[in-house]
């Protein structure tokens, strides 16, 4: 009997040291999250450094403190796994960018955008994958097969822009911002899809029937995944206009909205769709009726709360990332081989330089094809901005290298060390030296830009950090193509001006049967007290 008391105390004890620790190590990291905002915002006006360099450096320097306090053993606090990457980190960046996007200059650019995210990161995959293949077999890392390959495709074709957005100002440069902004979005999106296809495939013995199914679930999983997000932001904005939520509580429609974004995601992770597509366009959806069917004090709460959730997000990522890059465990498999391992690093920087040019500058070509006014078309230093936008790499490279190299966060085979630590001197390299140099080339390239102070917010706005992006007046889903309200009034100005007859039926169609169902603009619910009726009531007097 006293020996199993000793038993049960003793793992007590275990238990009670490990929680202990846990929080000790959940301390330590909300702190340094802490120190990355105060520095970040001190560095402010710096012209080298911007958030995402800034705790990734913090990440690095914990790293080696850690690395030192603990004898060599470890550098990080917490274990990376691929489901908080996935399921708690990635939702509320991704639904907090189509919430803010400037739809009107996102959908007036939606086939290029669509060019350089989706047909293009299928070009730097190929390239990619090919030039691993070429030179990895003339190296001693290991046996790889043909989905390695591909995986490894897949995996660097991810961009990370966010160094260049936080550089680009989207009122003076709104072309160019949102291209590279959409770019981003859709690739990461193409990115996963395309590395989950390529996992769920036997591509060991290729054949073009494979090739046919392969290529139709990727538009299947392109296709459903933004029908599911469309249909989640349409039932939101549904059940808050219908049940006004905010006569007896707007935290009930905070919530809601918080949780409906949120169910989008994991709803497209259940059925195995692409979560990042889904919930991107129920982010567009809600800013486009959503939003507008809540309260004001709604309307300001869910602005702050979304972009802050973001914010934290990326921090977190970015500050883990550099904490990892230091795991002696993964460094202590390719110790005995350090010129293997540059040389693979420097294989995929190259790699990625080239698949980057191999489809900007043709595209951006084709592109201007179709444009006839001077204005639209992409000028030669913005396809320079925008071929180095995407030479970052970031998370989302990280996260599926860990998820197709390691098993939660370890890995115990030479090869896949080898891949994982390249993966690590990849995203180091390019994020700090190449995000280092991003203001400075942008200055160069474009001097007039100037950056605006960050924290100017509106109210009547889901944006809010620069300027507001959906006020009154200004942005929405029925004012993209501006002047486009007039009839083509001859068979020339129709084949001329197609856009602006597709933007004119759709804001006939969303007036005369989504508004009046979903809400938004013009349709907000009638809520009595609410600022609304007061600014109504002293307009009338």
């Amino acid at each position: 009997m006293d020996s199993y008391v000793s038993s049960v105390v003793s793992r007590l004890q275990m238990l009670y040291t490990s929680d202990h620790s846990s929080v000790v190590s959940m301390n330590l990291f909300v702190a340094l999250l802490c120190a990355c905002i105060v520095i970040s915002h001190l560095l402010e006006e710096n012209r080298w450094m911007n958030e995402s360099i800034t705790a990734l450096i913090i990440g690095l320097c914990t790293g080696v403190v850690i690395l030192l306090v603990s004898g060599g053993r470890s550098s990080h606090l917490l274990v990376f796994s691929e489901d908080l990457f996935f399921i708690y980190l990635l939702p509320p960046i991704i639904f907090n960018a189509g919430f803010q996007v400037k739809k009107k200059q996102f959908f007036r650019n939606f086939m290029t955008i669509m060019l350089y995210g989706a047909v293009g990161t299928l070009i730097s995959c190929c390239i990619i994958s090919v030039g691993a293949t070429l030179a990895f077999k003339k190296m001693d890392i290991g046996s790889l097969d043909v989905g390695d390959y591909l995986a490894i495709g897949a995996i660097f074709a991810a961009t990370d822009s966010v160094c260049t957005l936080q550089v680009l100002n989207q009122d003076e440069t709104p072309l160019l911002y949102s291209l590279v902004f959409g770019e981003g979005v859709v690739n990461d999106a193409t990115s996963v899809v395309l590395f989950n296809a390529i996992q769920s495939f036997d591509l060991s013995h290729f054949s073009p029937s494979i090739a046919g199914q392969f290529v139709g679930s990727f538009l299947y999983l392109f296709f459903t995944s933004t029908v599911l997000g469309v249909f989640t932001g349409l039932l939101s904005a549904f059940i808050i206009k219908k049940l006004y939520f905010g006569r007896h509580s707007t935290d009930r429609e905070v919530a809601l909205m918080i949780l409906m974004a949120y169910l989008s995601y994991m709803l497209a992770e259940l059925f195995y769709l692409s979560g990042i597509l889904t919930v991107f366009f129920c982010g567009i959806v809600m800013s486009h009726y959503t939003w507008h069917n809540v309260t004001e004090s709604s309307r300001v709460t869910t602005k702050h709360a979304f972009a802050t959730l973001s914010f934290v997000a990326e921090i977190f990522i970015f500050l883990y990332v550099g904490m990892d890059a230091l795991d002696i465990e993964k460094w202590r498999f390719v110790s005995d081989s350090p010129g293997t391992s540059i040389a693979v690093s420097s294989v995929l920087l190259a790699l990625v330089l080239i698949g980057r040019a191999a489809f900007v500058f043709p595209l951006s070509f084709i592109s201007n094809l179709s444009k006839k006014s001077t204005n639209e078309k992409i000028g030669i230093k913005q396809q320079i901005i925008i071929w180095w936008a995407g030479l970052m790499r970031g998370a989302v490279s990280m996260a599926l290298a860990y998820n197709k190299f390691t098993s939660l966060g370890h890995t115990n085979v030479r090869d896949n060390a080898i891949m994982i630590t390249s993966t690590i001197t990849v995203v180091l390299f390019s994020t700090v030296v190449f995000g280092l140099l991003t203001k400075p080339l942008i200055r160069l390239l474009l001097p007039h830009t100037k950056q605006k102070p960050k924290g100017i917010l509106d109210p009547t706005s889901p944006k809010s950090n620069t300027v507001p992006l959906l006020g009154e007046g200004q942005d929405s889903l029925d004012d993209i193509g501006g002047q486009d309200g007039l009839r083509p009034n001859s068979l020339r100005a129709l084949l001329t001006t197609p856009t602006h007859t597709v933007h004119y039926y759709w804001r006939k169609f969303d007036n005369a049967f989504m508004r009046p169902v979903f809400g938004g603009r013009g349709f907000v619910p009638f809520v009595p007290g609410s600022p609304t009726e007061r600014s109504v009531h002293n307009q009338l007097q």
